[in-house]
């Protein structure tokens, strides 16, 4: 849409992008290369976020580099020189910003933008926002809320006062933490064409381009707001597998047993199955070549269906199951959860309607919050 309708944004200036594999159109052309052959431009530098320009690292720490094809630089944002990602502004006019977003608190491409817009803004540079649609959907919106603006440094897997699924798109996220953290950056996005809040991903005839490598489709994004919860846990989500956030599983854990104590009001829209799966070379380090007895999760209903009151009920279910053996990490899931009250609730034996029932006050609010910088073009 940018060479499309909006070029008077970009003719004779000096480009930056952030960007990843997911910087694609919808015939699989790169950001990139579109950029370098757009008439009256130029690109001079790019920038990356976790998982790297590539898409395929799932590591911390990674390095700056420079794109084999084109030769220009790539300044990580995610463990390379931060220094050298400033300096590198000063050969640019306008930063563009070009990923694909989850529709979860905890995904980190909101984050390394409103680092990189920041920045941007420190340096009189302009920041335009690419967007994309909200591949589980721009109506939903379910679990807890965060209760305060954070660091996107320290708070990296959710630093805005939003939703464990928000239902807004990146460019909506950039709007928000421009307004609520006082950037200052001049700031404009480009929407998505024929993109409406209430389309998933698989209606939108574009293809599926994995976000990060442990999102293999959009089974796994619909589940992910949820049962991303168990990272912070010792109980394996699928990781080293094709299946992703749609697994459940330890050595230790009975799916028959699970499966009975699950509260029913959790249960809409999803059916749940027993499984047994094996990760190889998980890069969580969860039970590598191990077979894991779990549960598997497939979505039936995608409007009844809340991934976050599922997670609460399977924590709750099997922590009852298996009251020594389930641990949590607590700094990772207090991370993941915004605070260590639902862990608390957990821990003090609640049943899965009280440790949620909290959260519908907040998400009143965060409703209210969120329609300032919801796109009309949607």
């Amino acid at each position: 849409m940018l060479l499309a309708d909006s070029t008077h944004l970009i003719a004779g200036k000096r480009l930056g992008l952030l960007s990843n594999h997911t910087g694609v159109d919808h015939l699989g052309r790169r950001d990139v290369d579109l950029l370098r052959t757009a008439h009256d431009t130029r690109l001079t530098v790019l920038f990356s976020p976790e998982h790297g320009f590539r898409g395929t690292e799932d590591r911390p720490g990674l390095p700056d580099s420079r794109d084999s094809a084109t030769g220009l630089p790539i300044y990580s944002l995610y463990g390379g020189s931060r220094s050298a990602a400033r300096s590198a502004l000063d050969s640019v006019d306008v930063v563009l910003i070009d990923l694909q977003d989850i529709g979860a608190r905890y995904y980190t491409y909101i984050a390394t933008a409103t680092i990189l817009m920041r920045d941007a803004a420190r340096a009189g540079k302009r920041v335009i926002v690419l967007d994309r649609p909200d591949p589980v959907g721009g109506v939903a919106v379910q679990g807890n809320v965060r209760p305060r603006v954070g660091d996107p440094d320290s708070a990296f897997v959710g630093f805005l006062p939003i939703a464990m699924r928000h239902g807004m798109t990146l460019g909506e996220l950039a709007l928000m933490a421009n307004d609520v953290m006082a950037i200052g950056a001049d700031l404009a996005v480009v929407p998505a064409a024929g993109w409406k809040r209430d389309m998933l991903y698989d209606q939108t005839s574009l293809p599926w381009v994995k976000p990060s490598p442990n999102m293999p489709d959009l089974e796994s994004a619909l589940h992910y707001p949820g049962l991303c919860l168990f990272e912070g846990t010792n109980v394996s989500v699928g990781r080293g597998t094709g299946m992703a956030f749609q697994v459940l599983g330890a050595p230790w854990l009975n799916p028959t047993e699970v499966l009975k104590r699950l509260d029913p009001a959790g249960l809409a829209g999803v059916e749940i199955t027993p499984a047994v799966f094996t990760p190889v070379a998980p890069t969580d380090g969860k039970y590598a070549g191990i077979a894991l007895h779990g549960v598997r999760v497939h979505v039936t209903d995608r409007t009844g269906y809340d991934p976050t009151k599922l997670a609460v009920a399977l924590l709750v279910a099997i922590r009852a199951t298996h009251p020594t053996q389930f641990q949590f990490r607590a700094e990772s899931f207090d991370r993941l959860a915004a605070g260590p009250e639902l862990r608390a609730a957990i821990e003090a034996g609640n049943l899965a309607p009280a440790a949620w029932g909290s959260w519908d006050a907040d998400l009143v609010r965060f409703r209210a919050l969120r329609a300032k910088y919801l796109l009309k073009e949607y």
